[in-house]
């Protein structure tokens, strides 16, 4: 009876393996098939490196998505730069130094503000931050890549908190009484022992912070302005995920302008996909002695 209790155990659990992974091939599989025909006929260079996006043109549409792939790195950067560092030293705060009473109040901050949807996110960003910037930049509108960037970088930040924490609990003690016992003071064995011993669970805090970032839509399309202009920090911007929120409704099924919105899709996954296996690497050589 035991032994067939494991058996099906084991099925069970690699069933559940196994329909994750066919749910990411057939999406894969999916967004290829649905978007190579528009890379074909655009061709993978005008696509790509092309700096106007007017998919709307009656009689000469052009679909180059270099300023939108560009807002979209740049979006994302900033976002992992201003997000993550904050995100890790809280991390470090509530498991290290934090007061219990006080780490358990944070915490539930955290996790509310990790249930808030983006479009609340986006709408208070509309209304409080971009008037805010506007006034104080003195802008003619605020919206732009620098709204998007702070919006995405608060939106990161519960993942990247949640994560880390949970890597720096699992820190075996003893990696830490061994640096005090050779003279070490707290601060440095948090930062020289716990966080570099903790540091796979970092990379992957990371990784799930920018693949959030580099597909968040509803948030920037609400503060980045919308307008496919080559990146610029205070300027009006448009992100690849705001490309597609906008225009997959206008266009008729079939049409180039539907398979550019579809291979616009296809670069988001590849660029997903291209962040986790850098920060993977990256992790790796870490790891190395």
């Amino acid at each position: 009876m035991g032994r067939g209790s494991d058996r099906a155990a084991r099925c069970l659990f690699f069933l559940c393996a196994l329909t994750t992974a066919a749910a990411l091939l057939l999406i894969a599989a999916y967004l290829i098939l649905a978007g190579l025909p528009a890379l074909r006929e655009i061709g993978w260079k005008d696509f790509l490196l092309g700096k106007i996006w007017d998919s709307a043109h009656a009689e000469h549409p052009q679909f180059g998505i270099l300023p939108l792939l560009l807002t979209s790195l740049y979006g994302t950067a900033g976002a992992v730069v201003l997000g993550v560092p904050l995100g890790v030293l809280t991390a470090l705060f509530l498991s290290k130094a934090a007061p219990p009473k006080l780490a358990a109040v944070i915490r539930y901050l955290v996790r509310l503000l990790a249930g808030v949807p983006s479009v609340v996110c986006g709408l208070v960003g509309m209304t409080v931050l971009v008037p805010f910037l506007r006034e104080r930049l003195d802008l003619p509108a605020g919206d732009g890549l620098l709204a998007a960037v702070l919006v995405l970088a608060v939106m990161l930040l519960p993942s990247v908190v949640e994560m880390s924490e949970d890597a720096l609990a699992a820190v075996p003690r003893t990696y830490e009484e061994a640096s005090l016992a050779l003279g070490a003071t707290e601060a440095e064995t948090w930062f020289r022992v716990s966080l570099p011993a903790a540091g796979s669970g970092v990379a992957a805090a990371v990784a799930l912070g920018a693949g959030r970032a580099v597909g968040e839509a509803v948030a920037v399309l609400m503060v980045a302005g919308n307008a496919a202009n080559m990146p610029s920090l205070l300027g009006s911007v448009r992100f690849l995920t705001a490309g597609v929120a906008l225009e997959m409704g206008y266009a008729a099924a079939g049409s180039l302008r539907q398979q550019a919105l579809f291979s616009i899709a296809l670069v988001l996954f590849l660029l997903v996909v291209l962040i986790n296996i850098l920060l993977y690497l990256a992790r790796g050589r870490g790891a190395r002695p």
